[in-house]
């Protein structure tokens, strides 16, 4: 295929991906808006709950990323039986762990005490996950059914599922958060139950498509039935994937908690700025979803010329969006953090002097972001995982979280030394990862590789 030839393609897969991280995406940057117009406390408390429920679901979701290469290296193959096996152990690992993750949702409270959280952020944070926290469980289910339709490159249906989601959690939080339209007024509580109907209905929504669309694979049919081989094949891909998510969430929730050590107004600041920087992560994660797709197309095929020539172009389109929001971080930060908080709090002018410098941070580490996740989701699709699970662990926890508590804390830059933290790990990740991918993507992609 043709370089013209591979950016359509990718544009016409990565696209309605990208829109549908960014539509996922939404719901927690509306939660994050009007939970700012309700309150500075409201936010860093709302902020700190969202990081511990992000990371449980991140983990988690490495059975979901699992099925994204099986499925689309399968479909390569024409096995539409080993399609259905992949999807259904997918649901099943992601349910097992959705229950399991429970507990410590629902009792948070002395785990953020333990983390050196005060009393009032613990207590808050707890009631919004004491609600929020049953919602892991669809959400992981309509990852693993975004990941299957992804695969079959049916991505358009799932975005318009998921903006009507945040549509659904926008109305909601209007309504239950501030008491509109004859709810009662519940704060972040009515944040959570707004999270809870937008993640149902979206689990709806999305199995009644995949049945639908595709009722040859029979998706639910004896979905109950064991099938232990496809199960730990799953789990064999999916661990190492959620370990390397838990490596690079890990860090970013240890630079939260790091910045509750610093205080509610930096915590505010940080919260408001990782929601900047992880909606453009969201374009890079989508092109990272398409690559893996591509990747897991050619893996199947054995086209290892496919496989190169589609990895090189999604790199370029994702340095080229990196070049425009570093722009964009650096030209307009106080529109761009102010959209987040509301203009009349007391509070608003130191958050916005620490969230310009960590948003300037944030221009920085926007290239090495994208790379490492494109090379990821690149030796996904070649089903390489542990050996970048590695990678990760030593970038993030052996880097990037020593680095964030030295520069801020030991050499006493604060905020921005916490941030500077962050850049480092995601630097050292790129270059690992990326350097992994040209090594080894010949050797797996070969006519003996499956």
């Amino acid at each position: 295929m043709p370089w013209s030839g591979h950016v359509r393609a990718i544009l016409v897969l990565g696209l309605p991906i990208i829109g549908t991280h960014l539509g996922q995406m939404a719901i927690g940057v509306t939660d994050t808006v009007m939970l700012g117009w309700y309150g500075a406390e409201a936010l860093a408390a709302v902020g700190i709950a969202a990081t511990l429920l992000h990371l449980l679901m991140l983990v988690g979701s490495g059975f979901a990323w699992a099925v994204l290469p099986m499925v689309a290296a399968f479909a390569a193959e024409g096995n539409e039986t080993q399609v259905r096996r992949a999807t259904r152990m997918g649901m099943w690992l992601s349910l097992i762990y959705g229950t399991l993750a429970l507990p410590p949702l629902i009792f948070s409270g002395p785990i953020l005490l333990a983390l050196g959280q005060s009393e009032a952020i613990a207590a808050d944070a707890q009631s919004y996950l004491r609600i929020a926290g049953w919602g892991i469980v669809p959400m992981l289910l309509v990852m693993v059914l975004k990941s299957y339709l992804a695969a079959l490159e049916h991505t358009r249906p799932v975005l318009y599922i998921i903006l009507g989601s945040a549509v659904l959690n926008g109305l909601c939080n209007w309504a239950f958060i501030f008491g509109n339209w004859g709810a009662p007024e519940l704060g972040i509580v009515g944040a959570a139950w707004a999270s809870n109907a937008t993640q149902l209905f979206a689990l709806i929504g999305v199995t009644i498509y995949a049945v639908r669309a595709l009722p040859e694979h029979q998706l639910f049919v004896r979905l109950w039935k064991s099938d232990w081989q496809m199960f730990r094949r799953v789990f064999s891909l999916g661990w190492p994937i959620s370990l390397t998510t838990l490596s690079e969430a890990g860090l970013f929730s240890a630079s939260a908690l790091m910045m509750g050590w610093l205080g509610t107004i930096p915590l505010a600041a940080h919260t408001v700025v990782v929601q900047l920087a992880s909606i453009t992560f969201m374009v890079h994660l989508g092109l990272s979803n398409a690559a893996t797709v591509r990747a897991g197309n050619a893996f199947g095929r054995r086209d290892r010329d496919h496989l190169v020539r589609g990895v090189w172009v999604v790199m370029i389109m994702s340095l080229m969006f990196a070049s425009a929001t570093v722009a964009a971080f650096l030209l307009m930060p106080e529109t761009l953090i102010s959209i987040f908080l509301d203009a009349d709090d007391p509070a608003l002018p130191e958050i916005l002097s620490i969230g310009i410098v960590l948003l300037a941070l944030g221009a920085l580490f926007q290239t090495v972001d994208g790379a490492q996740v494109i090379a990821l989701g690149a030796l996904r699709g070649v089903q390489d995982t542990q050996i970048p699970m590695y990678m990760a662990a030593i970038s993030y926890w052996g880097v990037g979280m020593p680095s964030s508590y030295l520069f801020g804390f030991v050499l006493g830059w604060g905020a921005a030394g916490v941030w500077t933290g962050l850049v480092t790990g995601l630097a050292c990740a790129a270059v690992l990862l990326v350097g992994r991918f040209w090594r080894t993507a010949s050797k797996r992609v070969t006519p003996h590789s499956v």
